[in-house]
């Protein structure tokens, strides 16, 4: 049975400046993101959808926001500048995670953001299960109103999070992790 929880206690985040070719192709990528909107969804919302940047588009959104990014600091860097034109242009394939929030429904806009995240953290956790390496990335760009019209999202709408995906192109060394003796406690009213 602990055979089982391995993965969860290997996977790491690859950095998307070391995620290159080959990304998913399409009919792998289909079954990972089946697999990967199998979450816990307190009323039956659905309150997620994913958005695919692939390719040239995937450049063209890219460059959208290295120029939003200069138009709204025009006294940033030029590594900054560079390090925003280049985003876009390592891991293969980006999967942008949207809450769609139901303010109607009654269940609280928390558990809907909650039920997007699941979504993008199984995204990691099934690319990291098929041998992908992935990041999951927010910034400035998800949390802007004009990136969120490039995207086409409705008011109701939001970024969770831009998962870059790809092979990893060197190794990744894994991060310190907590101690679950620090995290852990007993309550006992």
């Amino acid at each position: 049975m602990l055979e089982a929880l391995s993965l969860l206690q290997q996977r790491h985040s690859a950095p998307s400046r070391q995620l290159g070719e080959p990304a998913p192709d399409t009919a792998t990528l289909r079954k990972l993101l089946e697999a990967a909107i199998r979450v816990p969804d307190h009323g039956k919302l659905v309150p997620f959808r994913l958005i695919e940047l692939r390719g040239d588009a995937k450049l063209k959104f890219g460059a959208l926001l290295a120029e939003r990014a200069i138009r709204r600091d025009p006294e940033l860097p030029e590594s900054k500048r560079e390090k925003e034109r280049l985003r876009y242009t390592f891991a293969p394939l980006v999967i942008a995670v949207i809450a769609r929030i139901d303010h109607a429904a009654g269940i609280p806009e928390i558990e809907q953001k909650l039920c997007a995240g699941n979504v993008a953290y199984n995204i990691l956790l099934g690319a990291y299960a098929l041998g992908f390496g992935a990041q999951w990335l927010t910034g400035w760009a998800a949390y802007d109103a004009e990136v969120a019209g490039v995207l086409g999202l409705a008011s109701h709408e939001c970024v969770v999070g831009f998962v870059h995906i790809g092979t990893p192109q060197t190794e990744i060394p894994d991060r310190e992790r907590p101690a679950l003796a620090n995290l852990l406690t007993e309550w006992k009213g």
